[in-house]
């Protein structure tokens, strides 16, 4: 499903108010549906309602009324007097018949649930003074809190955290999810995110046309390949991937073993002669080939049938390496560039982005963690401040020429062109030795089948996640390639494919 920046989602209201929606009726369902999720949260029990001075708090004050209607204990608290209010918020705290307590934290008393509309996302100023106070008694209260749209304190555009950030258990929001619901450490403060339809048609979205979504399979499943009744493993693409020496073989097997995973119909793996012992050991349906020199890698890419290529997992940060990547590049392969085969380049980027640029039809990913980055990607950095993930992948990609996936929680994949998907169904036992590895090797699997690379890396990043659900805590990464069967069961099974 799409995602909206705070900006998108401003415009998508106002398209919404120009087609003959009232701003209000849109307020009055907004708070509707806080007041119905925070009857799903506590049954019973008295209710705060924390507003601020903004639309926010008109959502809060819509809920509080509603609630109060229901027969609800329900008390509010104002961040300004009354008559600040201006517009629809203040049509909103005229439907509110009884007092408002004043804004101090020790007005919050005992509450079964806190509803938090202090600020939502359009926030953009560092959280100071008495709003600053206020937050921290909230997280200090013990309560459970519902945040309306987003935790008071997050950044809706980028996820930071402007200060402080209310702790929300959960999160009702409107429309579409904003990049904060999906980016960390906003996604943190969130807790369990609850979509609400308050009347916005979706037509909207084809002027507005925005260019991220969160990465499901409902985004992919167009792209997803399914293997043909009377398909065979050759029309299944040949990966070739890349090993390095003897003592840094364990990595591209396993890049190697989620190709096949992923449903390539062969996979190979280039060795150097002096691991090619070990290798050969440890592979059953994995080939290898003998491949020391760049040259003999040029050779062994003569022929057309190996169609994508993984080089960086244990290749080493070397001119091996670099020469590896050249030459993949000028066989104009699909292409999957991670580890070692980015730091290889940490001193000259632009020579690699210029041949990807160079290249007629170039699908090639690049899969840096956040320590990898700012090697190829030093002035767009991770350190860079108010500058969110989602902005940082888009500008590599588009300086690259290739669809770059940063890993992380979040891992979040940008085209060249602008289009992303941010993912948020990694557990946190996936950060783990050899993971990535696993993750470059699905990639290329799916190349290989012809799936071209935003989509590839998209859905691999989301199957990568969901083997590690499957596998549970403890997991290692060689289990990765053990429970993605049953993920593409379960894919399946939600496209109705029959297997």
């Amino acid at each position: 499903m799409e995602v909206l920046t705070t900006a998108e989602m401003e415009r998508a209201d106002r398209l919404t108010i120009a087609a003959g929606t009232p701003g209000f009726a849109l307020m009055l369902s907004a708070g509707q549906a806080v007041a119905e999720a925070a009857s799903d949260i506590v049954e019973a029990g008295p209710i705060l309602v924390v507003c601020g001075p903004g639309n926010n708090g008109g959502d809060g004050f819509v809920a509080a009324a509603e609630l109060a209607a229901q027969g609800r204990d329900v008390s509010v608290i104002l961040m300004c007097e009354r008559e600040a209010l201006r517009g629809d918020a203040a049509s909103a705290a005229r439907g509110w018949k009884y007092p408002v307590l004043p804004f101090n934290p020790q007005a919050i008393g005992r509450p079964a649930l806190i509803i938090d509309a202090l600020f939502g996302a359009g926030l953009s100023r560092t959280i100071t003074g008495e709003a600053q106070d206020m937050i921290a008694a909230i997280n200090s209260s013990g309560t459970p809190v519902l945040a309306v749209d987003l935790p008071s304190g997050v950044n809706g555009t980028n996820g930071a955290i402007m200060g402080i950030a209310v702790k929300a258990t959960e999160t009702v929001t409107f429309f579409r999810k904003k990049p904060a619901h999906l980016l960390l450490p906003g996604r943190i403060q969130c807790g369990r995110v609850r979509l609400a339809d308050i009347g916005i048609d979706e037509r909207v979205l084809d002027e507005i046309r925005p260019l991220t979504s969160e990465n499901t399979p409902l985004f992919w499943r167009k792209s997803f390949p399914v293997p043909r009744i009377d398909g065979h493993k050759y029309v299944r693409g040949h990966v070739l991937a890349v090993s390095g020496g003897i003592g840094t073989t364990g990595a591209a097997r396993m890049t190697a073993r989620g190709a096949l995973r992923a449903g390539a119909g062969l996979v190979t793996l280039a060795t150097p002669r002096d691991a090619l012992a070990v290798n050969a050991a440890a592979l059953t349906a994995v080939m290898v080939r003998a491949v020391d020199t760049a040259i003999e890698f040029a050779e062994e890419l003569n022929d057309r049938r190996f169609n994508a290529v993984a080089i960086g997992p244990g290749a080493g940060i070397s001119d091996r390496t670099r020469d590896f990547v050249h030459t993949a590049l000028s066989a104009e392969r699909h292409l999957v560039l991670d580890a070692d085969a980015l730091t290889s380049f940490a001193d000259a980027p632009d020579r690699l982005f210029e041949q990807i640029k160079a290249a007629a039809d170039p699908q090639i990913v690049l899969t840096p963690h956040e320590g990898e980055f700012p090697r190829l990607f030093s002035d767009i950095s991770n350190k860079h401040p108010g500058r969110s993930k989602l902005e940082r992948v888009r500008a590599a990609a588009e300086r690259s020429g290739a669809v770059v996936l940063l890993k992380g929680a979040d891992t979040t994949v940008a085209a060249p062109d602008g289009r992303a998907t941010i993912a948020a169904n990694a557990p946190p036992w996936l950060a783990t030795a050899g993971s990535g590895d696993v993750l470059a090797g699905i990639i290329a699997g799916f190349l290989a089948q012809g799936v071209a690379a935003f989509e590839a890396a998209s859905m691999a990043v989301w199957m990568h996640g969901e083997a590690a659900r499957e596998a549970g805590p403890g997991l290692i990464a060689e289990d990765l390639t053990e429970t993605l069967p049953a993920v593409f069961r379960r894919i399946y099974d939600e496209f109705g494919v029959d297997y």
